[in-house]
């Protein structure tokens, strides 16, 4: 059965279970990944500035995980962004995605946007929970 245990800036992970948290991340998030040291700045953010991160297990064993950090910017960008989710690949195709991505819709006060490769698999969940495809992203890197 999965569990999944929600924490925010009032109820944050400890220090060792952050850590398997990251590396569940950077481990499953394979091609579609960051660094570790990217992950783990985007769980401090939430736990600072506001944001929550769910966490599925099933037996005391990580397969799924959900980054959510708030922009700060309601109204003229969505409240929320969805930094990161995966699930744990030899548990894929069991709807622990769909799970926590409906957990994560319900939690969330406001809007979520999120950015999606054309190519990731993810890409019909969220079309099938109700995200559209209302920009198209660029970006201008610094040269530095």
């Amino acid at each position: 059965m999965i569990k999944i245990q929600k924490y925010s800036p009032q109820e944050k992970l400890s220090e060792s279970a952050q850590d398997d948290v990251v590396n569940f991340l950077f481990k499953s998030l394979q091609e579609y990944g960051d660094p570790k040291n990217d992950i783990n700045k985007a769980i401090n953010y939430a736990f600072a500035k506001g944001g929550m991160i769910l966490v599925a297990t099933m037996d005391d064993k990580i397969v799924g995980a959900v980054v959510i950090n708030e922009t700060g910017m309601g109204g003229y960008i969505p409240e929320n962004i969805l930094v990161y989710i995966a699930t744990d690949p030899e548990y894929r195709g069991q709807g622990i995605g769909k799970k926590l991505m409906q957990e994560a819709l319900d939690a969330a006060a406001g809007d979520i946007a999120l950015h999606v490769e054309p190519d990731n698999p993810a890409k019909k969940l969220y079309e099938n929970l109700g995200f559209t495809n209302k920009y198209l992203e660029m970006r201008y890197k610094q040269v530095k």
